[in-house]
């Protein structure tokens, strides 16, 4: 484990951790960021801090996940093709479980875990809208998955029991899938398949493929994907469509609403009374009101790659993982202002919390 002290050298590393571990610090709760050039930063929601760092095993961690009680994290890291299991109170990687080429998002519900991976994926920038085939420069580096549109097969999102450390079933989707949310009843999966523009529904204990809804006349490349607190409402990011696709909750679609350059984190708060949307071009944070759908705010980020976000758990800020600026922008989430940044210079990825918070990777 790498776990570095942030407290003016006044408390050894390892005594942090374990008084972290017993709950006698960070009190306000924890945040994780995945970060692409490094392993797992741990921010101190009290402080607002950066207190140290869960080194994964491997390169690219990107999706993260956290268990009910907190006490394990699951990260999707893209080098090993595999999912580390972190002892949050250790930092130590506890069990690795192979999923397959390209894991990306993950989501964790009671003791499994869903981890989305795409057998044909490469790394690179994205292609342009419209072009899908052709490079995009701006984003560079490993900023986005490019499809190998020469050999589509479909991606897959491989089902792990977290008790019993194993990959129980594959769920097939469609090219390069991203999102993943699950119905209200907990009993089937929302994909998300870039490469081909459907939203897939699928029954979790046999993995059928129960319903197919292609999105490409509303706008291209869905990613984000969310239900609302009441589960009567999908909402699906399209980040080629410059807009977001309102669904039943039978995945019928309802309407579609224009949003900034490049939607794709998107979530509800808790009560279900305000959407918000991370537009990556349009460097903002946008704001919906979420029975009517009129935007309430855009926030300004002043950051570059914005993709996922999260509320504290005490619902009172939003962080935001702005990927290419090496930052966590800070947002107060009632006077919808930017209050702060926290620097993490290892090119974030994603962002949640424990306890456990409303946010684009996650939901309480």
């Amino acid at each position: 484990m790498k776990l570095k002290s942030a407290m003016c050298g006044l408390i050894p590393a390892a005594l942090f951790s374990m008084m972290a571990g017993a709950g006698l610090v960070q009190a306000a709760g924890t945040a994780y960021v995945s970060n692409q050039d490094g392993g797992i930063s741990i921010i101190d929601l009290a402080r607002m801090e950066v207190t140290g760092e869960y080194e994964v095993g491997g390169k690219v961690p990107r999706g993260l996940g956290v268990t009910d009680d907190g006490k394990t994290l699951v990260v999707a890291v893209r080098e090993t093709g595999d999912i580390a299991l972190i002892d949050t109170a250790s930092g130590k990687v506890t069990k690795r479980v192979r999923i397959g080429k390209n894991p990306e998002f993950v989501r964790v519900r009671g003791n499994l875990a869903f981890v989305s991976f795409e057998p044909t994926s490469r790394l690179g920038p994205p292609p342009k809208p419209g072009a899908e085939k052709k490079e995009e420069k701006k984003e560079g580096g490993h900023g986005h998955d490019e499809d190998d549109d020469d050999d589509k097969e479909p991606a897959k999102v491989a089902v792990v029991d977290l008790n019993k450390g194993k990959v129980i079933r594959n769920i097939v989707g469609g090219p390069e899938t991203e999102g993943i949310e699950f119905t209200a009843d907990g009993k089937r999966l929302v994909v998300t398949n870039e490469a081909d523009n459907t939203l897939t529904l699928h029954d979790i204990k046999t993995g059928k493929l129960l319903k197919k809804v292609n999105v490409e006349k509303y706008g291209a490349r869905p990613r984000g994907i969310k239900l609302s607190p009441d589960g009567k409402t999908f909402v699906a990011t399209l980040e080629f469509g410059n807009n977001f696709l309102v669904l039943d909750d039978k995945l019928n679609p309802v309407k579609t609403v224009a949003t900034g350059q490049t939607p794709y984190g998107v979530a509800f708060d808790s009560k279900g009374e305000r959407l918000f949307v991370a537009t990556a071009r349009a460097k903002a944070l946008e704001v919906y009101d979420a029975k009517t759908f009129a935007r309430i705010k855009d926030v300004p980020l002043d950051a570059e790659r914005c993709w996922h976000f999260t509320f504290t758990p005490d619902e009172k800020q939003i962080l935001v993982a702005c990927g290419r600026s090496d930052a966590v922008v800070v947002v107060d989430a009632q006077k919808l202002e930017v209050t702060g940044r926290i620097e993490d210079k290892k090119l974030p990825w994603g962002v949640l919390t424990y306890p456990r918070a409303m946010g684009s990777l996650d939901r309480n």
